[in-house]
């Protein structure tokens, strides 16, 4: 618990879902949180609840997007707290559509997000979490290791942020700095979703399995507190990599080995 005490930390799309139970995890261990999101209503709330419970947590707005606001983020943490301990890359989004109704204006508004997003933050706090020897965590999905059907223009961008995680690890992790690649299956919300998932197409045409969670992907639904809880003591333990279920690493392989008998599965376990 005392490793956390005293250390810098920010996450962005921290209002909410998995960003606030990563900021609640990292703030129950001591540490001084900033989260970031674009609603400012939503981001202030969130502020207010967790410092009720006695954590130091503040929210500054920022849409990661646009680089004046990542930058501002950065050199407020900095500002304020004068270092950066770790940095949670968690905003994004999904989608659904059939892909030959994903337009590539859907790609590339996905990908702004998704990816482009997370390197414009990394860019920004890098420096100073070299200096640190600390932590960078990218939130990726399943999606980003095996591409399911239905869901647009968003495997293309998880699998996207897993290639650039793996080149910062290989280029950075000798330099002192952990990285960590996430890749959860669908997570379980205890409120609705605050920004409709991104579409392309009549979506109307869609099976209905594909509107649910993980676009009808047969497993359990994460809780995001357990998740949160699995990103800390993987930083502790400064792993390269936290797939949630493990089994569907069985997949993954199975799908590089013989693609075929993955696209076989893969129709099989997704509604």
């Amino acid at each position: 618990m005392d490793s956390w005490n005293g250390k810098i930390v920010v996450v962005t799309g921290g209002s909410s879902g998995l960003g606030r139970a990563i900021a609640t995890a990292f703030a129950a261990r001591k540490a001084r949180v900033v989260i970031a999101a674009r609603d400012r209503q939503k981001l202030d709330q969130t502020a207010r609840d967790l410092a009720q419970k006695g954590f130091d947590v503040t929210g500054i707005e920022a849409d990661v997007t646009r680089q004046e606001s990542v930058d501002a983020l950065v050199a407020g943490a900095i500002e304020r707290f004068g270092r950066l301990d770790v940095l949670v890359n968690n905003a994004g989004r999904s989608a659904r559509g059939a892909v030959l109704d994903t337009t590539p204006e859907d790609f590339e508004e996905l990908l702004k997000l998704n990816l482009i997003g997370v390197v414009r933050c990394t860019r920004a706090a890098a420096p100073h979490l070299l200096a640190r020897r600390g932590h960078l965590v990218n939130i990726g999905s399943l999606a980003g290791k095996s591409a399911t059907r239905y869901m647009g223009a968003y495997p293309a961008s998880k699998f996207a942020l897993s290639a650039y995680t793996a080149q910062l690890r290989l280029e950075l992790e000798p330099r002192g700095l952990h990285v960590l690649l996430v890749c959860p299956g669908p997570i379980a919300r205890d409120e609705p979703r605050r920004e409709p998932l991104a579409r392309s197409g009549d979506s109307s045409d869609l099976p209905d399995a594909a509107n649910k969670p993980g676009a009808g992907v047969k497993l359990n639904l994460l809780r995001p507190e357990y998740l949160a809880e699995r990103i800390v003591r993987a930083c502790e333990r400064r792993q390269p990599e936290i797939v949630v279920p493990g089994r569907a690493r069985l997949l993954v392989a199975l799908a590089a080995l013989w693609p075929r008998l993955g696209d076989w599965v893969l129709r099989r376990v997704t509604g």
